[in-house]
């Protein structure tokens, strides 16, 4: 065990009792005592409700297989903190995960503490100015318009599938969250969207003409190309990834984007572990019908034993709804997350027609699970995935648990 790094990442946690601070002031002040390592980056910017981090895996997949050197740095990590900020598929490692949280605290004055995220965003980008990356694929981790990631001006500014979701910080219907997550869109820099809803459209294309920004939409599914993420809905998200990287100046050649397409993985969505057990980590009605449809396709009419939990700022009604068409049973879980649902709270809102069980513990559920023939199912937040990982696949190291 390190004992330096479990101390830094213990303080780096730590600082999540201080909340989430939506605004940009205290970001931009701490990248400028790190000399604005945001400066000597290139950038793909990525936000959205559904589909962002599979985008993203996606564009750093590709650009590798072109030869570029690419900075990933995503949210939430599902076993390892590690995993948020990667250079050409490496997690950072533990050294300068130490070395980065060091530095940062020596520049922290109280009176204006940052944020967890914002910690984290520095960190990422200044580990990938000393590793002198090509580019960087952004996800925001919360909004978009004051989101720590929107200090950067990027080649492209992404927008996969906007919906429902994180309402008590975005607003209550889509044109507000819209407008939060269409805050990215930068004057001048071109976008590429997803579909959306006729509503999110209207606000989109508001804001990129107000930015003179040149707005276009990835609408046609990529076809007769393998990929290597599970589920229908990836061959547009595909299509985001590639037309984003034409916009940016990336241009892969045919077996250039085969290949990443093709060698793409991205954990904890619909990622098979054995046989039996699923781990998909589907938290609003949008993504679990999503996570229905592709186990229709992959798995077909056999129904699943669903081990469930979820944040308590979740639709979990509309997330239940959805799943009980696959669903044999429910295994409630609770979570390791100050904002998790307890299982009390989740079965108020399960279907009376399917049997329920609360269990105290991932694994008492999975002990449970075990006990039927179904296959397993585990959804309902990332962070109850990663749980289920640390259990699943021990050697990835102990769960660190993150509330972003």
């Amino acid at each position: 065990m390190n004992t330096a790094y479990t101390t830094a990442v213990d303080w780096l946690f730590g600082t999540q009792q201080r909340g989430v601070k939506l605004g940009l002031d205290n970001v931009r002040r701490l990248l400028s005592a790190l000399g604005e390592p945001q400066k000597a980056l290139r950038f793909i910017h990525v936000a959205g409700t559904n589909g962002k981090g599979s985008v993203c895996a996606m564009l750093d997949s590709i650009c590798r297989a072109a030869g570029v050197k690419t900075g990933l740095f995503t949210s939430p990590h599902l076993v390892r903190f590690n995993e948020r900020i990667q250079v050409n598929g490496i997690p950072i490692d533990d050294e300068a995960v130490v070395r980065g949280i060091h530095h940062i605290q020596s520049l922290i004055t109280e009176e204006r503490h940052p944020t967890f995220f914002e910690i984290t965003t520095a960190l990422a980008f200044d580990h990938f100015r000393r590793h002198r990356v090509d580019l960087v694929v952004l996800e925001t981790g919360l909004g978009g318009r004051l989101d720590a990631t929107n200090v950067v001006d990027p080649l492209v500014s992404v927008l996969t599938s906007i919906d429902l979701d994180h309402q008590k910080w975005l607003g209550h219907t889509l044109p507000e969250i819209a407008a939060e997550k269409g805050g990215i869109i930068k004057p001048g820099v071109p976008i590429v969207s997803g579909p959306q809803f006729a509503e999110v459209r209207t606000v989109l294309e508001q804001i990129a003409t107000e930015r003179s920004a040149s707005l276009s939409y990835a609408e046609s599914p990529v076809q007769d190309l393998f990929i290597g993420l599970a589920g229908s809905y990836q061959r547009a998200n595909a299509a985001i990834a590639v037309q984003a990287l034409r916009k940016a100046g990336i241009k892969p050649n045919p077996e250039t984007l085969k290949q990443g397409l093709a060698n793409v993985r991205w954990p904890g969505r619909f990622q098979r572990v054995g046989e039996r057990i699923v781990l998909d980590g589907a938290h609003n009605p949008a993504a679990s019908k999503c996570l229905v449809e592709t186990w229709a396709e992959c798995v077909g009419h056999q129904r699943a034993t669903i081990i469930f939990g979820a944040l308590r700022d979740k639709d979990l009604e509309g997330m239940v709804s959805t799943l009980s068409r696959i669903a044999t049973r429910f295994l409630i879980v609770p979570m390791r997350s100050q904002r998790g649902a307890s299982p009390v709270e989740i079965q108020s809102v399960m279907p009376n027609h399917l049997p329920i069980a609360q269990c105290n513990s991932p694994r008492q559920a999975l002990d449970l699970a075990n006990h039927f023939d179904d296959p397993i199912l585990v959804t309902g937040s990332l962070f109850l995935v990663g749980e289920f990982l640390a259990i699943l696949q021990p050697d990835q190291g102990a769960l660190q648990v993150s509330n972003q």
